[in-house]
């Protein structure tokens, strides 16, 4: 009879159980979560539905019913911005005042390729794990459209590896900044500890070769990169320390990501089919049971490396335009450029302007440098006979020769340093006209005098006719002709292929380093014939 009893208890409870969820799901006391649309579930596959909350987590947390993945847009004045819901990861970012080219017809600047958008730029990883394929997610709001002056927030809610994450992402019409509060918390009453990443990546912002792509951070205040793709792509970078931002860049844009608590974090960063990432990891955080939520901050900027907008910009992000050793001549010098620019409206003008007041700053030291020229070249007579005496004793022959100067009062090295005090000044205005979005794209002469062929309209790009070069060149050889000649035979050699070997040099560089290098001669050759005129 008991055997009985209990096999009817067992029947009457499998009965329950196979009745219990149609009954359920029929009165509306659990809800299925909602299939994800067949033209998403390619670039953000989405997990298996997580078990049933315990009823003690309700009063904690909301219940968590994952949603279709949708694409939400973003329009601001500066940027058009798509991201995908499973995951709040970047589709594109479409920068409105950035064309690729100078053509008319030229799109605007895609920070997030379709290749990029692949590998989850904007993303989160939680235990190691990419939140935008291992968990599921949910969506709460709506398309954005700021106007100047505006702010909005868009808020995505996933459930990865058992914890719960809510990414709150603030959007300024003003800025390309884009700053998360990321909201993590167990999923039941178990403590967890987490552990968060951030990742953003990119094709090749450009393909030229003075604007290589690269990855670089901030590593305590000081500018470190990794452009060997090579190396990137077959072993990879691991650091660990206080990292302020970190991110794929160019000379003028960049996707950087810039945790709020920078210290003890630990940055990845390779190239993978052709596309550059990077992570930064933070240390694990302690998530109490219970549905207690602990707050994350993150910045981003997808962008332009625009030294204004940078400058009130957190997390010194100001510091990822770096103008290298010599930027403390380097920032001076794109100050009075963009004062000039202010005036005139060319760059390629200011540029001129620019060259004029560095040569004037040089003038002194220009004259010193010509008559130390002149003085060698009357001592030439008696440095051959020294030459000519003692051929065959060196050690003499160079007794002689400073003794020789020492009676005269002459600096053999006198007219080198001008040039030697230049050679600072160029790398830094090199640095400067490399590195300022401004002048990407700034037009000089658009076209060939009389024509309509595409000329000097854009100063960061090379002169396509090799004009200016040329030009930059044949003013070296006139240079050298009001030049007094060098006493010593190998000297006047090298000097005569000078000319040439700045030529070659020249032929790739910006146009806009070339206006200046080629306005600098003209202007010491001026210098040169009015000091020989009042000789």
């Amino acid at each position: 009879m008991d055997d009985k009893r209990t096999f009817l208890a067992i029947g009457l409870a499998i009965a329950i159980l196979l009745a219990w969820t149609p009954l359920a799901e029929h009165m509306g006391w659990i809800q299925r979560p909602q299939p994800v649309a067949t033209t998403q579930e390619t670039a953000a596959p989405t997990a298996t539905a997580p078990a049933p909350a315990p009823a003690s987590q309700a009063a904690q947390l909301p219940v968590f019913t994952p949603s279709a993945g949708v694409e939400v847009k973003v329009e601001t004045p500066l940027y058009s911005a798509v991201l995908y819901s499973g995951g709040g990861t970047l589709r594109s970012f479409t920068l409105k005042r950035y064309d690729e080219t100078i053509k008319p017809d030229s799109p605007k600047v895609n920070l997030v390729s379709p290749d990029a958008a692949l590998t989850a730029p904007l993303g989160l990883t939680v235990n190691g794990q990419p939140s935008w394929s291992t968990g599921q997610w949910s969506f709460q709001g709506s398309d954005l459209k700021l106007e100047a002056g505006q702010q909005g927030s868009l808020t995505f809610i996933g459930l990865v590896d058992g914890v719960r994450v809510t990414r709150v992402i603030t959007f300024n019409a003003d800025n390309y900044l884009l700053s998360e509060n990321v909201l993590v918390a167990s999923d039941n009453q178990t403590p967890r500890t987490v552990r968060l990443g951030f990742t953003v990546a990119a094709t090749p912002f450009s393909t030229g070769k003075y604007d290589p792509t690269r990855l670089a951070w901030d590593a305590n205040q000081s500018f470190k990169e990794e452009t060997s793709e090579s190396t990137l792509t077959e072993t990879g970078i691991i650091e660990q320390g206080l990292f302020n931002w970190a991110g794929v860049m160019s000379n003028y844009f960049m996707n950087v990501t810039a945790p709020v608590d920078p210290d003890n974090l630990t940055l990845k960063g390779r190239v993978q089919g052709g596309v550059w990432r990077l992570a930064l990891e933070r240390p694990d955080v302690l998530v109490p049971g219970s549905g207690t939520e602990v707050p994350v901050g993150v910045n981003w900027w997808f962008g332009p490396k625009d030294r204004e907008l940078l400058a009130a910009a957190p997390d010194h992000l100001d510091q990822a335009v770096n103008f290298g050793m010599f930027s403390i001549i380097a920032r001076p010098l794109l100050t009075i450029l963009s004062f000039f620019h202010s005036y005139v409206g060319n760059w390629g003008i200011a540029i001129i302007m620019l060259t004029f007041c560095i040569r004037v700053v040089f003038w002194p030291l220009s004259q010193k440098s010509f008559k130390s020229m002149e003085q060698m070249k009357k001592l030439q007579p008696m440095m051959k006979k020294l030459r000519e005496k003692y051929k065959d004793d060196k050690e003499a022959l160079n007794r002689e020769m400073m003794q020789l100067y020492k009676t005269y009062k002459v600096n053999p090295a006198g007219g080198c340093l001008p040039i030697l005090v230049q050679i600072p000044v160029f790398i830094g205005l090199y640095q400067a006209l490399l590195n300022s979005i401004q002048l990407r794209h700034a037009s000089f002469i658009p076209h060939l005098p009389f024509t309509d062929i595409t000329w000097l309209a854009d100063l960061s790009a090379a002169d396509p006719f090799y004009i200016t070069p040329l030009l930059m060149g044949a003013s070296m050889f006139l240079q050298q002709r009001l030049t007094p000649a060098a006493g010593d035979p190998t000297q006047q050699k090298v000097m005569m292929f000078m000319p040439v070997i700045f030529t070659v040099m020249f032929l790739n560089f910006p146009a806009g380093l070339v206006i200046y290098w080629l306005c600098n001669n003209l202007l010491s050759i001026g210098q040169q014939w009015w000091m020989l005129r009042k000789a």
